[in-house]
């Protein structure tokens, strides 16, 4: 399809790769990029970007990603639990300041031929193109005023986004207890001299801390557009001075939020495209809004440049798309509840936490995670099992020897993690644990000596049912065995070795 104009609205990550791609697919079309604010501000600290991103970035556009990958600063993960410290190798991922990566995205772009115009606010309907980007972010003004059926999902945890001016050695998820509650950091370098340290917690603390009141305050009159919370900062840099060696948070805009999923039931309207935030959202816990648009970006140039016709090309966009970014953003929101649940695992040693937190959206098996990290899944399976396994982390049948362990509960034995006694059954088939209909599954369970959770097959509410026998396990202490597929004894065995559940009840499906 031959493009004469091309108009993309927003100047971030997703939006100038975009308009790179289609400059390099079509020199002669014009492709302008407008921005509302200016090139030298940006708000945010780093940019993660995984490995399976960098390939495909690779792929497209070899002289963009070598520069980036060389702006940037690659790092392993650890889990801190106040001394007890466990470590993932995993120097694959790519810490990058954002506005470094602007910047190079908005000289690749310019060397491209494409126009960067800068303070202009302009609407989709007012600009003379065959087609308009809107890579304009989550509060998409676009999408808002165009007939994209778009759902906003707010979370309930709160969090909020600073940074240090060192670099950490490690990402770094570390929990810190207060006589408020629970606060949690991810943090992670992403230059020589900086870390995003992100921190997120619950209602109830947010509010016990008194921190819905200086949240109210900047709301309500705030001193300036880009003003931060400064008390907030101040108390966080206070309770995680340890980590952060006495050195101060910076702010940048920093603000207490509620994470917003956004779902688009349509992703093009007449000329007009979505793209990136714009279009979907996914939880930073598992997601990246870089990751996803830039994505985005390298399909829909590729459908603008192959397809007859601008309609077929937004369909054929939207139909390959689609299916990789619902199956993050379910992802992400399993990942989501298991960050807004966070305080009720404090209990368990840091090695069973790591193993816990891998399996929170049920992408990393046990057995993947035992080949690359023995030296955390060792002491974990020793922690659930108490004592040494009889096989290989890294190799042999992980999930037999789990399912095979035997489990003392309220003076009842059990010579494995199989043999389930008669339990009151409960069918549940929730998409969140956490929710009004999970807690009347805890009452439920509240008033039996055992309970056995079954529901559908399929594995997706298999993993929920583990989250949920988790919830009953946790605030009951009542003896808890979950229902799945004999196929699905993997997820089960993992579900065992975090902490979800005491016995799985497997069962075989008739063809």
């Amino acid at each position: 399809m031959q493009l004469r104009r091309v108009a993309v609205l927003g100047g971030g990550p997703g939006g100038l790769y975009a308009a790179r791609l289609l400059k390099l697919a079509d020199p002669a079309c014009e492709v302008v990029v407008h921005e509302q604010g200016d090139p030298d501000t940006t708000f945010g600290f780093g940019v993660g970007l995984a490995a399976g991103t960098q390939r495909k970035l690779e792929a497209a556009d070899p002289d963009t990603l070598r520069e980036i990958a060389a702006a940037g600063l690659r790092h392993n993960m650890t889990m801190r639990v106040g001394p007890a410290v466990a470590r993932v190798v995993n120097d694959r991922l790519i810490g990058i300041a954002r506005t470094e990566l602007l910047a190079v995205l908005q000289r690749h772009a310019e060397k491209a031929g494409v126009e960067l115009r800068f303070g202009t606010r302009c609407a989709a309907a007012d600009l003379d193109a065959d087609v308009v980007v809107a890579a304009d972010g989550v509060s998409s003004a676009t999408r808002e005023n165009g007939d994209f059926g778009a759902r906003i999902d707010v979370g309930k945890g709160l969090y909020l986004w600073c940074g240090t001016d060192f670099a950490l050695p490690d990402a770094v998820f570390a929990p810190v207890t207060t006589e408020h509650g629970t606060f949690v950091t991810h943090a992670y370098p992403y230059s020589a001299d900086r870390s995003t340290f992100l921190v997120e917690t619950d209602e109830d603390t947010w509010r016990r801390a008194g921190f819905d009141v200086t949240t109210a305050a900047l709301e309500m009159v705030p001193p300036a557009p880009d003003a931060s919370d400064e008390t907030s900062l101040r108390y966080l840099e206070s309770i995680f001075a340890e980590l952060l060696r006495g050195r101060p948070l910076i702010g940048n805009r920093t603000r207490w939020l509620r994470f917003r999923t956004v779902h688009a039931a349509r992703w093009s309207d007449g000329n007009t495209v979505l793209l990136g935030d714009a279009a979907h959202t996914a939880h930073f816990s598992i997601g990246s809004g870089t990751k996803l648009a830039m994505e985005d970006a390298i399909v829909l140039v590729e459908q603008l440049r192959t397809a007859p016709d601008r309609a077929t090309a937004f369909a054929r966009y939207e139909e390959i798309r689609r299916p990789a970014v619902a199956r993050l953003q379910e992802l992400a929101r399993r990942s989501r509840l298991w960050w807004e649940s966070f305080p009720a695992r404090m209990h368990l040693p840091v090695e069973q936490l790591m193993v816990a937190y891998m399996s929170r959206a049920g992408n990393v098996p046990l057995d993947r995670f035992a080949r690359s990290s023995p030296d955390v899944v060792g002491p974990a399976l020793r922690q659930y099992a108490g004592c040494r396994p009889h096989v290989d982390p890294a190799g042999g049948d992980l999930t037999g020897w789990v399912l095979g362990r035997p489990l003392t509960h309220g003076g009842r034995r059990f010579a494995d993690r199989t043999t389930v006694p008669t339990l009151a059954r409960i069918d549940s088939d929730l998409d969140d644990p956490w929710s009004p209909d999970g807690d009347a599954v805890v009452a439920r369970a509240r008033a039996t000596d055992g309970v056995l959770l079954a529901g559908p097959a399929t594995r997706p509410a298999l993993l929920t049912r583990l989250d949920l026998a988790e919830r009953v396990r946790l605030e009951t202490g009542t003896l808890t065995a979950v229902e799945g597929p004999a196929a699905l004894r993997d997820d089960l065995a993992v579900g065992l070795v975090s902490g979800r559940t005491d016995l799985v009840a497997l069962i075989e499906e008739t063809p």
